[in-house]
């Protein structure tokens, strides 16, 4: 089943009802945003040369239009590769060249720099140019069918390697996400609204497609990037509001002194943990309308969740441990902690995280070892390390692949470690994560070589985006090994940890 069939239901049952809200206002009913939709498809095909299978990149700043791009790639049968917007041109023209794209739509400031890079040259359309205008206006094509097992989203993840890898996700599987989205951590009925205030090409954009099957209002920002107070001022406009944000966004939105007109039906965080002083924080702010959940591309938003009623039961005997886990295994999921010997785990004891179910990606695009590397016996093996207690919630202990996440977004050393290293004055480098109150971790690289830290950091800022940059540049003479020649970043974490104190919080030179 073509999930965009979700919108051409609710075009015919409830065309007049509100579908995306821009700031405090509505710009398109159901029936209004599928007519849009449909013309864009019928574009993508006549004038785009596009066929069902071909990939689709979306590479903006949220927008309503972004919405009917996204959707418009589906109902013509295409496949979404919704990109980072904040990734440097080299990264994005990789991407674009991997998954083969044929056509980009873009926010107007990344119309010059998008695709010219890349081997494809796909055809790149601003979504605020005339040309998009004239595309959403042409005539409709009917709802291109496709298989559950059709790729319908390209995620592309960081990788150990230095390059990222391409989850493809079916329709199948969003479904079965936004099946679980409703059934486990958000109800939503028709009307309900849903603040995108994250990237919509990560993990605020897929949850578009559970509040697009219930009838909700898909609302974006006036200023399409999160503001605390915009936020709260749009709850309260908004009836039923929720929103998905990382959890220094969360920490944000506690701190703001802006009142907030009416209550949240749901906040939910997600891309880290979150410590459990500010979850109680976040609960006497906004009360019993939290939640949480554990995910990742490959399985996308959907492993485990700590509901609303289990973080807002203060009275529970064991409330604050639970705060501190990533909740129980979701409904359309099996979840299981295999040890390194590959058995299952006796509870409470230290394995990798292993799910299966629906949700599960296809596999890696155009990368079959990758593929048979993550997926074995049906189960994907997450990188992640935890336990289940008795009652089968999962906390979380560490990362095999030491992944770093900061302000919610993923960061693999690997990668920063190989542009730095490129630079001719670094002989070796090893990068590691720093424990951060604001961001959660902080990108720290130690370096060994002739190189000063703010040679560095310009050649950083010309190579990678800037989320990635290192926050900290560390000069040594040697990195610590062992018998073996390879880094003990343990060894590192604990030196970092030692010095923080007498260092500056932020040491890199601008």
């Amino acid at each position: 089943m073509n999930i965009a069939v979700w919108l051409e239901r609710n075009a015919k049952l409830h065309a007049d009802e509100p579908a995306i809200g821009l700031g405090h206002r509505v710009v398109a009913s159901y029936r209004e945003l599928a007519a849009a939709v449909a013309g864009l498809a019928h574009a993508l095909h006549e004038e785009g040369r596009l066929r069902p299978g071909d990939r689709v990149a979306l590479i903006a700043k949220n927008d309503a239009a972004y919405l009917e791009a996204l959707f418009a790639v589906w109902w013509a049968g295409l496949v979404a590769v919704p990109i980072n917007a904040k990734l440097h041109p080299s990264e994005i023209d990789w991407i674009l060249d991997h998954a083969g794209v044929r056509a980009a739509f873009v926010s107007a400031d990344l119309e010059g720099d998008v695709g010219h890079g890349s081997a494809t040259e796909p055809r790149v359309v601003s979504l605020s140019g005339a040309a998009y205008q004239r595309w959403r206006s042409s005539a409709p094509v009917p709802l291109v069918p496709r298989d559950g097992i059709d790729p319908a989203w390209l995620f592309y993840t960081s990788g150990t390697t230095g390059r990222p890898k391409g989850a493809v996700l079916t329709h199948s599987n969003l479904i079965a996400m936004s099946m679980s989205h409703l059934i486990d951590v958000d109800p939503t009925k028709r009307g309900d609204a849903f603040i995108h205030a994250a990237p919509l090409s990560h993990g605020s954009g897929m949850l578009a497609l559970p509040h697009l099957l219930a009838g909700g209002v898909n609302v974006i920002p006036e200023s399409g990037a999160f503001h605390p107070e915009e936020v709260l001022a749009l709850a309260g406009s908004w009836p039923g509001a929720s929103t998905f944000l990382a959890p220094t966004m969360v920490r944000r939105l506690v701190d703001c002194p802006e009142d907030t007109p009416a209550g949240f039906r749901t906040i939910i965080w997600g891309g880290a943990p979150m410590l459990v002083a500010d979850v109680v924080r976040a609960v006497d702010r906004f009360g019993p309308h939290l939640a949480q959940i554990y995910g990742q591309g490959e399985s996308p938003m959907t492993i485990t969740a700590l509901r609303r009623n289990e973080i807002g039961d203060q009275s529970h005997p064991d409330w604050r441990a639970r705060l501190a886990t990533a909740g129980t295994q979701r409904s359309v999921v099996d979840v299981r902690i295999a040890t390194a010997d590959g058995r299952s785990a006796a509870i409470d004891e230290l394995g990798e995280v292993l799910v299966r179910g629906g949700t599960v990606m296809l596999g890696y695009w155009d990368n079959a070892d990758a593929t048979r590397s993550a997926i074995q016996g049906g189960w994907l093996h997450t990188g992640d390390l935890g336990c289940l207690n008795q009652d089968g919630y999962l906390t979380l202990l560490d990362r095999k692949k030491d992944l770093v996440i900061s302000g919610g977004s993923n960061i693999y050393p690997r990668e920063v470690e190989e542009v730095i290293a490129a630079h001719p004055g670094v002989e070796e480098v090893s990068v590691i994560g720093r424990p951060d109150p604001e961001w959660g971790e902080v990108v720290v690289a130690y370096v060994v070589g002739t190189a000063e830290p703010a040679e560095l950091d310009r050649h950083c800022v010309d190579r990678i985006a800037r989320f990635k940059r290192p926050r900290d540049y560390v000069l040594l003479d040697e990195l610590p090994k062992n018998n073996y020649g390879k880094v003990l970043k343990t060894e590192l974490r604990a030196m970092d940890a030692m010095n923080a104190d007498v260092r500056p919080a932020d040491a890199r030179q601008r």
